[in-house]
């Protein structure tokens, strides 16, 4: 099992392993337009399958911590956590100058960081124990981004989820292919996602009414709340997970 940090730590166990639970981690190497990838899967083996599963789309240091850490949490509640690797084999990053750098290519060339996240999907789908017809996508920061942005490719997705995540409009609008339900979860203190740009993405949305979407604000937060570290923020963390985990009960 993966050795977290304390802060990750805790989070992970303040959700209870079942009785009789077995949690099993893989690291996963797959490929996209011929950069290897490495991504990991987590999974409770006791659970009898097949499992509604979870796209996990790291933050813009690349899959570190944060997205093992929600993947184990949420292999405890029964789901199979696919963590997506969207730059590659060993490219993580621990300072602001290169994850702006490495996450600038991809919000440069939307259909690459579209194409990585399928690429991750075809390979999430190839596991036995994964339900194919109950697939969801989250993710937290440029991973939050990159869950829209592959939700409007049409992928066949029960529900799409975003955690701070830069909200990228399109002109035109965009959302036409987006299957399921959507769930936007923001701060009200984000300097990234401002009040403008929470109105322009729900204005984008109401393009196509009959699309089911909710965006939910928490006050005093800031961007990268659910991270450890200056910006996080524990109330807003413990509100966005119990959003997370009544929607995937929804939508599953």
């Amino acid at each position: 099992m993966t050795d977290f940090s304390p802060e990750y730590q805790r989070l992970v166990d303040a959700v209870v392993v079942p009785d009789g639970g077995r949690i099993v981690e893989t690291v996963v190497a797959y490929a996209h337009d011929g950069q290897a990838l490495e991504g990991f899967s987590v999974h409770d083996e006791a659970v009898g399958g097949p499992k509604p599963a979870v796209l996990v789309v790291h933050d813009w240091t690349g899959l570190r911590e944060n997205p093992k850490a929600r993947a184990n949490m949420l292999a405890r509640l029964g789901y199979f956590a696919f963590c997506v690797d969207v730059y590659g084999t060993g490219r993580r990053f621990d300072n602001h100058e290169d994850s702006a750098a490495e996450a600038g290519k991809y919000y440069g060339d939307l259909e690459l960081l579209r194409g990585r996240v399928r690429a991750a999907y075809d390979e999430l789908v190839r596991h036995p124990a994964v339900d194919k017809e109950r697939i969801a996508v989250m993710g937290y920061c440029f991973g939050g981004s990159a869950a829209l942005e592959f939700a409007r490719t049409g992928a066949p997705l029960k529900g799409t989820v975003s955690f701070h995540g830069r909200l990228v409009t399109h002109e035109p609008a965009d959302v036409a292919d987006i299957t399921g339900s959507l769930l936007v979860l923001t701060g009200g203190a984000d300097p990234v996602v401002p009040d403008s740009a929470v109105a322009a993405f729900q204005d984008e949305l109401r393009t196509r009414p009959e699309l089911d979407w909710q965006v939910t604000t928490y006050a005093g937060a800031e961007h990268g709340y659910t991270l450890p570290g200056e910006a996080y923020d524990e109330t807003a963390d413990r509100r966005s997970w119990l959003a997370l985990t009544n929607f995937l009960a929804e939508i599953f």
